[in-house]
């Protein structure tokens, strides 16, 4: 069984983590070297999502028959690889990023799933490649986790690009737990806040707050 890395999140120990992953469907051998490479960075490698995660969001994905998805941030590609696999094989995912030094591992594993035909990659601000898609419903499902003060600006570019339906899934919004700390105050903490308590109130949206890992927001469109 391929070892999990340390809990991304709160409340949850190693051991009770490690124990979690291996009675989900586990990270398989591709995405495990791919953790290993994105931990060999460094502290930036708490970007990445937790395996958890990753299945989840597969499932998630293959549940709801998505065919068309968007991710903003992607990183070094495990959460694209992970949504891309829970497409079907006509699906297609759009991932925007900025970094072309971290998109470079994404693409080196994406080709090797087989999987690099079905996602295409946009570098540049998310914001403005967002706005450049035409305003018309043609995406299922969307991925967030990008900069935390972009977020609202991203759920209003995403609405009107979503279907009826169609799901948008929010990254980060427990924040290690310093949303709950109103000792807490920096820039971007409080835009997570802030995010959090709009989301929830807004009337265009279904949205249900999960602790899996460091927080995941699903906001259904109605």
């Amino acid at each position: 069984m391929p070892e999990a890395p340390a809990p991304k999140g709160i409340g949850l120990s190693a051991a009770v983590h490690a124990y979690l992953v291996a009675h989900g469907t586990p990270p398989d051998a591709l995405q495990q070297r791919l953790m290993e490479e994105t931990r060999a960075l460094g502290g930036i490698s708490m970007m990445q999502i937790a395996p958890e995660q990753g299945a989840f969001m597969t499932l998630l994905a293959r549940i709801m028959g998505a065919k068309r998805a968007v991710e903003i941030g992607t990183f070094t590609g495990y959460s694209a690889l992970c949504i891309a696999r829970g497409l079907p094989e006509d699906g297609s995912l759009l991932c925007l990023d900025t970094s072309e030094e971290w998109t470079q591992i994404a693409r080196r594993y994406w080709r090797e799933a087989g999987l690099d035909g079905r996602i295409a990659l946009r570098l540049g601000p998310a914001q403005e490649s967002l706005l450049a898609l035409p305003e018309a419903e043609q995406f299922d499902l969307a991925f967030v986790d990008a900069d935390k003060t972009g977020y609202p600006g991203y759920l209003e570019a995403l609405l009107p690009r979503l279907r009826p339906g169609g799901l948008i899934l929010v990254d980060n919004v427990l924040w290690l737990g310093r949303v709950a700390d109103e000792s807490v105050q920096d820039e971007q903490t409080r835009a997570i806040r802030d995010f959090n308590t709009r989301a929830a109130a807004d009337p265009r949206v279904e949205c249900v707050m999960l602790p899996i890992a460091d927080g995941l927001t699903l906001l259904r469109k109605r």
